[in-house]
């Protein structure tokens, strides 16, 4: 998959063809936040985000995360941070079909684009 493929903290893995990835949760009721021993995991702009240097690799996030978006790589926890630090979510601008997208609002209008071409070309059809 695209989004797979150029995620640039390698976050995002498929599963039978449905990429999995963090859902970042209300910081509130997120488990990965709320159990992490050292507060090395925080809200940031939208985004729970993992801070590296204080991070001590014990994997309580990974175990709580309800999706299993969190590995321990080379001692750290990594997960999606919707790529705060790019100028664009790398996932949502290399997917095929738009299916991701970084605002409800883009979401409803796409599927509302879709829903009325699919009506217009039923009432070609029926012209016919």
């Amino acid at each position: 998959m695209k989004c797979e493929r150029n995620c640039p903290k390698n976050a995002i893995h498929a599963d039978n063809g449905i990429p999995l990835f963090c859902m970042h949760c209300n910081p509130d009721k997120a488990p990965c936040l709320n159990i992490c021993p050292e507060g090395a995991i925080e809200e940031l702009g939208g985004a729970i985000v993992v801070n590296e240097e204080d991070c001590i690799g014990c994997g309580m996030c990974r175990d709580v995360c309800p999706i299993g978006a969190i590995e321990i790589v080379r001692g750290t926890a990594n997960k999606c941070d919707l790529c705060i630090n790019e100028e664009s979510q790398q996932c949502i601008d290399s997917c095929p079909t738009e299916a991701l997208v970084d605002d409800h609002s883009k979401l409803v209008s796409n599927k509302q684009s879709k829903f009325i071409k699919e009506l217009l070309k039923l009432k070609a059809s029926n012209e016919d």
